[in-house]
């Protein structure tokens, strides 16, 4: 994620001319059916909420909040993990919250850490892939309320741990996003894949690799609660860019060993549409989407983007991330889209519905500056659905980072803004959020900056 850049041309250098001025009219401006994201969900019942009110500048420098809401610093980078394992690694990002026995909370948190990660993940016994990954997940346990119990490492020797998704299960599964192959930057083993983790108990899901699941740049997941269909989404950095992916397990929904006994690996087929870029229209709808086994899901040889899907093709996407499922239906994002880098079209974020019982495919939100170029909201990255209805999305830009919420009639606030400066007074820079969740009693919004890596843990008058 920290490698997306911000978006380029006149839009992006006036957004950061406003951010770094101090201009406080932050929005995002989009078109689309916001009614379809929440089609199915109970709290679909209970949104129209305009949001909390304006920013309030921090005193401790760290997050501004509305008036009445508070958070709570739950980790640090380079501090002492609580295990005594090391210090708490860096580049905080995607995470997930589980329930646990007495009111407890699981928090499973990605680190994406490269080759030359700053605060690698510490490597522990068991629990290590390849012992040159820098990358893996810690795992924070919360008791009833909010007080961290214990911090530890939930998986080490990874790389490049992105994001991923919760299962219906209680697990998490992260994702690597990169393609190397043991002998590239140091590594002993090759990477590219999903891993399951157990935030409660690490070690009973280890640090075995999904292979079946495909070797590829993973970004995020979904899994179908109903069906227990993984859908994946692909953010390749070069042309030909991502694919959608599902994954059809041999024994779904059947717990940690599920995703173990192996599946298909299949590829989303749009007819007609071999670019996603190139539908600007909200609410476009394509019937009849296919499914095409991936040839070599392990990639040997051949990358799966570039592997012969026949002549018909298949259908590609810029920035494929963030990914949840939502009623019937499974939502995807894609971040941006550039022309000048090879897109079919321009685009400063999409969000795509799939309904697989209808096989439909639906561009729901377009992101971008057209409406007001004051408001010019870009780079959606994670997304949650909130207790209360509606969405919390990660912005992924330039300038100043925030979370946003956006309600069910299109009503667009931003909840909370990072105020760590990375760079200098004169030129501030600030770290992309990431990692949002609400947890299980939906009382308490966690949220990642990515750096300085930092979890937070945001209380207040949340409705609903």
């Amino acid at each position: 994620m920290s490698e997306t850049g911000s978006t380029t041309g006149s839009p992006a250098t006036r957004r950061q001319m406003l951010a770094r001025s101090g201009a406080v009219g932050i929005g995002i401006a989009f078109t689309g059916a916001l009614s379809e994201l929440f089609t199915g969900t109970a709290a679909a019942r209970n949104l129209g909420h305009r949001g909390y009110g304006p920013l309030v500048p921090d005193p401790a420098g760290l997050l501004d909040l509305p008036e009445g809401f508070r958070y709570k610093v739950l980790s640090r980078e380079g501090d002492p993990l609580r295990s005594g394992e090391g210090p708490v690694p860096s580049n905080h990002d995607g995470m997930a919250a589980f329930a646990g026995r007495h009111g407890r909370v699981h928090l499973v948190r990605n680190h994406e850490n490269r080759a030359s990660g700053r605060v690698p993940v510490p490597a522990v016994e068991g629990l290590t892939y390849d012992p040159e990954g820098k990358g893996g997940c810690t795992a924070l346990t919360l008791d009833h309320r909010g007080a961290v119990l214990s911090e530890r490492v939930a998986i080490a020797g990874t790389a490049v741990n992105c994001a991923g998704g919760p299962t219906p299960w209680n697990t998490w599964l992260t994702c690597e996003e990169t393609e190397d192959k043991a002998g590239t930057n140091g590594y002993t083993k090759d990477h590219g894949y999903i891993f399951e983790v157990d935030g409660a108990d690490p070690r009973r899901t280890g640090a075995v690799p999904l292979t079946a699941m495909g070797r590829f740049q993973h970004e995020a997941v979904a899994v179908d609660p109903g069906r227990g269909v993984v859908y994946e989404t692909e953010d390749a950095f070069e042309r030909p860019f991502g694919l959608f992916y599902r994954f059809l397990p041999h024994k779904p929904l059947g717990g940690t060993g599920s995703l173990r006994a192996g599946g298909r690996l299949q590829a989303m087929r749009v007819p007609g549409v071999p670019d996603l870029s190139s539908i600007q229209e909200t609410g476009a709808r394509f019937d009849g989407v296919e499914w095409v086994d991936v040839p070599d899901p392990g990639a040997a040889g051949t990358p799966i983007r570039h592997q012969d899907f026949g002549p018909r093709g298949i259908t590609h996407a810029q920035k494929l991330e963030g990914c949840y499922w939502g009623g019937r239906s499974v939502y995807f994002v894609s971040s941006f889209a550039r022309s000048a880098e090879g897109s079919a079209g321009d685009h400063y974020g999409q969000i795509w519905r799939y309904d697989p019982d209808r096989r439909r495919l639906t561009l729901v939100i377009v992101f971008g500056p057209d409406t007001d170029i004051q408001l010019p909201g870009e780079s959606p990255d994670n997304i949650c659905l909130t207790p209360g209805g509606g969405l919390m999305v990660c912005e992924d830009g330039g300038g100043a980072q925030h979370v946003y919420g956006v309600t069910r009639r299109g009503e667009v606030y931003a909840m909370a803004r990072n105020r760590q400066n990375t760079g200098t007074p004169e030129d501030p820079e600030w770290g992309e959020f990431a990692g949002v969740a609400f947890s299980p009693d939906g009382r308490t919004m966690y949220v990642n900056c990515y750096d300085p890596g930092t979890t937070f843990a945001v209380t207040g008058p949340w409705r609903g």
